[in-house]
C-alpha cells in the first residue's frame, strides 16, 4: 500500500511539474505570435535545405522531385506574407467549423433544451457508465469531421458539472475521445477513403495493380473503441478526477442548481425537440441512401455506387441545423422563445462568448500558413524518416518505430493527410518488400496519427479547449492542458501499440479486403 502512494505520488508530482513549467509559457495568443516569428527566423537560416521527395527517383534531376525549404523573409516571402494575411484568417478549417456550429448550439443552449437533456441523460445513464460513455461518444463523434471538438468538449463539462463534479476532467474525457482516440469508430467516417487514396499510389511503387479498400482498417479500428475506452475511463476516474479535488466555482461563475427533476412541460418540449431531429435526419436519411440523392455525388465507374463526399462535407451544415431544429422548437414548446428577436439575441450572446478564439484563430492561421508555405515540416518529416530507415529496423520492431515517429512527427505537423502524404511512399513501399501489407502499414500510421493529438499546442483545436476550460477555471494554460491530457496520451499508446502487435500476431484481418502480409 506505502509503495503503491509512493508511487501515485511521484506520477502526481510530475503532473505538477508539467502544468507548473506548461503555464509558464505565454498565453495562446503570444505564443502562436512567437511561434510565427520562429518559423520566419527558421525559413531564413535553413532556406535552400533540398530534400527528395518521397517516390521519386530523382534521376530526372527537376525541380518537382524535391522539397525545398522556403525563405519567408524574402521580397516574395514578404509580400505573401502580407497579401494572404485576411484570407488566410478567413479561410481558417476551424473558425468557420466553430461559428457555424455555435450558432445553432448557442439557440439550443439558450433555450434550455441542452440544460434539460443532459439531465434527462444523468438520470438515465448509470453514473459508472456516464464516463465511458463521454469516451467512446469522443471517438464516434469523427463522423461528423471535427464537430466533437466543438459539441461534446463544452458537453462533457456540462455533464460533469451536472453531476457534481469538476468540469474539467469532463473536457478532459471528452477531449481524449475526440482526439486521443482519432481513428478508432465503429463507423466509416470521411478519414478512411482520404487516406486509403495515399496508401494506394504508396503501394503502386512496388505493385501497379494494387488497390486500397477505403475499409481496409475497419475491424482493428472498430475493435479499439471499447479499449480506447475503458482506458480513458480508467484514467479520468483513478488519475485525473482525484488530482483535480472538489470543483469549487471562481468568483464571478455562478454555481447553478444541478436537479435532476425535469418539469412536465420542459419533458413535453424535449419530445418535441426529439421528434424534430428525427425529422431532420429523416430527410438527410432521404438525401443519402437513393444513389441520386441530393447528397450524392459522382458515380464511381468500378462499383457503380456514387460518391458520399457532398454527404461528408455538409456534416458540420447538418449539425447546424439539428441544434437549431431542436433549440427552436424546443424554445417554442417550453414558452423561452416568444419572438425571432429572442432566436437572434441568442445567436448573438453565443457568439460573443467565442471574441478569445477567433484571436486565437487569427494568429493560429497565420502561423500554420507560415509553417506549411515554408516547407519546414515536411522537411523535417523526411529527415525523421530517412533516419528510422537508416537504422535498419525489420518486422514489427519496424512498425511499433514507425508508429512511435508517426506520433512525434503528429506534434509538428497537424494534417492526417499531409503527413501520410509524405511518409506513404516511404514506408509503404519498404515494408512491402518486407511482407507486410500497405493496409497494415496504413494501420500503424493511423495509431500513431492518434494519442500524441492531444499533447500538441499546435492542433488547432487546442486553444478552442483551452477556452472552454477558462470559463470553469479561469487561470487554465496550455500547462494544466497538458499536464492533463498526458495520462490519456500513455495509456491509449500502451493500449493500441500492444493490440496492434497481438492483431498482428493472430494474423487477423484489419477490415474488408484489409490483408496483414504481402507476397512481393
Amino acid at each position: 500500500m506505502t509503495e503503491t502512494k509512493k508511487k501515485d505520488g511521484f506520477f502526481k508530482r510530475v503532473l505538477d511539474k508539467v502544468e507548473i513549467v506548461g503555464n509558464k509559457l505565454p498565453q495562446p495568443v503570444t505564443l502562436f505570435a512567437m511561434l510565427m516569428g520562429i518559423v520566419l527566423l527558421l525559413s531564413w537560416i535553413f532556406g535552400g535545405v533540398t530534400v527528395l521527395k518521397p517516390g521519386t527517383g530523382g534521376e530526372t534531376g527537376i525541380a518537382a522531385d524535391y522539397i525545398t525549404v522556403q525563405n519567408l523573409l524574402t521580397k516574395e516571402g514578404l509580400q505573401r506574407i502580407f497579401t494572404s494575411m485576411v484570407n488566410v484568417f478567413a479561410t481558417f478549417p476551424p473558425l468557420g467549423l466553430v461559428l457555424v456550429v455555435m450558432l445553432g448550439i448557442g439557440v439550443a443552449e439558450h433555450t434550455g433544451m441542452i440544460a434539460v437533456a443532459l439531465k434527462v441523460f444523468v438520470s438515465k445513464v448509470p453514473k459508472y457508465l456516464i464516463t465511458f460513455s463521454i469516451v467512446v461518444a469522443g471517438m464516434i463523434s469523427s463522423v461528423a469531421a471535427d464537430a466533437g471538438y466543438v459539441v461534446l468538449i463544452p458537453m462533457g463539462a456540462a455533464i460533469f458539472m451536472g453531476m457534481g463534479r469538476h468540469p474539467l476532467a469532463g473536457i478532459a474525457a471528452a477531449f481524449a475521445g475526440v482526439s486521443g482516440g482519432f481513428g478508432a469508430n465503429f463507423l466509416p467516417t470521411g478519414l478512411d477513403p482520404m487516406i486509403a487514396a495515399f496508401t494506394e499510389p504508396a503501394a503502386q511503387l512496388i505493385d501497379p495493380n494494387y488497390t486500397v479498400n477505403p475499409l481496409s482498417n475497419y475491424y482493428l479500428m472498430a475493435a479499439s473503441v471499447p479499449l480506447v475506452g475503458i482506458a480513458g475511463t480508467w484514467v479520468t476516474e483513478k488519475i485525473l478526477v482525484p488530482r483535480l479535488g472538489l470543483y469549487q466555482p471562481e468568483e464571478g461563475l455562478q454555481m447553478e442548481s444541478h436537479s435532476n427533476e425535469v418539469s412536465r412541460q420542459e419533458k413535453k418540449a424535449l419530445l418535441w425537440s426529439l421528434l424534430s431531429v428525427v425529422g431532420v435526419l429523416a430527410l438527410v436519411m432521404i438525401a443519402i441512401i437513393p444513389n441520386d440523392g441530393l447528397l450524392r455525388g459522382a458515380i464511381d465507374p468500378v462499383t457503380g455506387n456514387a460518391s458520399f463526399k457532398p454527404f461528408y462535407d455538409s456534416l458540420v451544415p447538418i449539425m447546424f441545423i439539428i441544434f437549431f431544429v431542436a433549440g427552436l422548437v424546443y424554445g417554442i414548446k417550453a414558452k423561452t422563445i416568444r419572438s425571432d428577436k429572442d432566436v437572434s439575441n441568442m445567436t448573438a450572446k453565443s457568439m460573443s462568448t467565442m471574441g478569445l478564439y477567433i484571436v486565437i484563430a487569427f494568429v493560429a492561421a497565420q502561423f500554420v500558413a507560415y509553417f506549411n508555405w515554408s516547407n519546414l515540416g515536411s522537411v523535417l518529416a523526411v529527415k525523421g524518416s530517412d533516419g528510422l530507415n537508416a537504422i535498419g529496423f525489420t518486422g514489427t520492431p519496424l512498425l511499433v518505430a514507425f508508429i512511435i515517429i508517426a506520433s512525434l512527427v503528429n506534434l509538428v505537423m497537424g494534417s492526417a493527410s499531409a503527413k501520410w502524404a509524405l511518409l506513404a511512399p516511404i514506408f509503404v513501399p519498404m515494408l512491402m518488400l518486407m511482407g507486410y501489407s500497405p493496409e497494415t502499414t496504413q494501420a500503424a500510421y493511423r495509431i500513431g496519427d492518434s494519442y500524441s493529438n492531444i499533447l500538441t499546442p499546435l492542433l488547432p483545436y487546442f486553444p478552442l479547449v483551452i477556452v472552454f476550460a477558462q470559463k470553469y477555471v479561469k487561470n487554465v494554460g496550455i500547462g494544466t492542458l497538458i499536464s492533463m491530457m498526458l495520462p490519456y496520451s500513455i495509456a491509449f499508446m500502451l493500449v493500441r501499440i500492444p493490440m496492434f502487435v497481438a492483431w498482428i500476431w493472430l494474423k487477423l484481418p484489419l477490415g474488408i479486403e484489409g490483408p496483414i502480409f504481402y507476397q512481393p
